[in-house]
């Protein structure tokens, strides 16, 4: 695409203010060639379209105060927006029924081009889950994989924090307008997806977060993704909107399963009896996906480096007391009076036991109760 005048550029804005569904601005610009002709035709000529009034009145009513405080963003050295009609338009996007008109960014739109993944799952994880959630988004990241999530509190964050850590980097997709980071608790953590990796929205500058934008923000992270990976999610959980947007935009869908005990597995076990494919390891996604990403390398992590981090070994090192003890423990939480009871060991030297354990990142304490890692 050639450089945009300003005046094309101011117009553009103004339909992405529109806010107006997908299929309605593509026969707009059918009808009138241009952003800038939209603007210019009269009521009798939009009629033309079968536009409803309010829809009209939407394009008739744009204030061009919202125009400069876009311009005034898009100023900003690592602020930008991309168009359809951009050659860097991620063309995964443009395959869905519904792509937005724009994305706005911060970062490095390179990121977009990459084969994704998307990775969602409850924002109020167990600690299990999210360290699952962090391992499996460090290991795909490090096969080439590049992590996109919502930003969101609990397994979204992190996922976006294992992708960091690993080297293809992770894709923020956020409901509200990027004059603003929500939550607030993850600003730094859209500070560093900034540096080694992008942060988009369709939402226009000024656009505050609210209920009924997060489910249409879902269908953009699974439409950017070859598929979408679903860790601890409640029946009703928000994640299996995206699942649903990944299933109608024809791209793979995969759950971790979990302890029949947690409510937090219901929605991936749902998910599983619905088709979805039960994953173990960073491995059983990969040869799914390998296939899909054809001529873009992706190194395949074996299941035994996906098990298992140099820096992680389970028991070696550990004398034999300790090995006993994660002999008797499994991966659901269990109270010290239970691991007593197991092990024939007693509950100080458990208790002691277990806070070496977890410095070694062995074992995981929540609420009193542990699990191994």
């Amino acid at each position: 695409m050639a450089a945009l005048s300003d005046n094309d550029l101011h117009n553009r804005l103004k339909l992405v203010r529109c806010n107006l569904p997908f299929s309605i601005i593509h026969q707009l610009l059918d009808q009138f060639s241009s952003a800038s002709d939209i603007f210019d035709a009269s009521i009798s000529q939009l009629n033309k379209v079968h536009l409803t009034d309010a829809q009209i009145n939407r394009i008739q009513g744009i204030d061009n105060k919202d125009i400069e405080r876009d311009l005034a963003w898009l100023d900003h050295a690592d602020h930008g927006i991309l168009f359809q009609d951009d050659k860097n338009f991620p063309q995964q996007l443009l395959e869905i029924n519904d792509p937005p008109y724009a994305l706005f960014y911060i970062g490095d739109i390179d990121y977009l081009q990459q084969p994704q993944l998307a990775m969602v799952g409850s924002r109020t994880p167990t600690a299990a889950g999210k360290q699952i959630a962090e391992d499996f988004a460090r290991h795909l990241s490090n096969a080439g994989l590049t992590i996109t999530s919502g930003l969101a509190h609990g397994i979204d964050a992190a996922c976006h924090q294992g992708a960091l850590k690993g080297i293809a980097g992770t894709v923020a997709v956020v409901a509200n307008g990027l004059h603003t980071i929500y939550p607030k608790a993850n600003t730094r953590l859209a500070e560093a997806i900034s540096q080694n990796g992008c942060l988009i929205t369709e939402s226009p500058v000024g656009t505050d977060p609210h209920k009924g934008l997060f489910p249409r923000r879902n269908r953009i992270i699974s439409g950017l993704s070859i598929g979408t990976l679903v860790t601890e999610a409640a029946v009703n959980s928000g994640s299996l909107i995206t699942t649903r947007h990944a299933m109608e935009q024809g791209r793979e869908v995969f759950a971790i399963p979990g302890s029949i005990h947690n409510p937090l597995a219901k929605g991936c076990h749902k998910l599983i009896k619905s088709g979805a494919k039960l994953v173990e390891t960073a491995s059983d996604i990969l040869e799914e996906l390998l296939p899909l990403v054809n001529s873009i390398p992706i190194r395949h992590t074996s299941a035994a480096e996906t098990r298992q981090s140099p820096e992680n070994n389970s028991l070696d090192g550990l004398d034999s007391s300790y090995q006993t003890l994660l002999k008797h423990m499994e991966f659901e939480p269990v109270g010290i009076d239970e691991l007593v009871e197991r092990s024939h060991l007693n509950a100080s030297d458990i208790a002691s036991m277990l806070l070496i354990l977890e410095l070694k990142d062995q074992v995981v304490s929540q609420n009193g109760l542990y699990s191994r890692a």
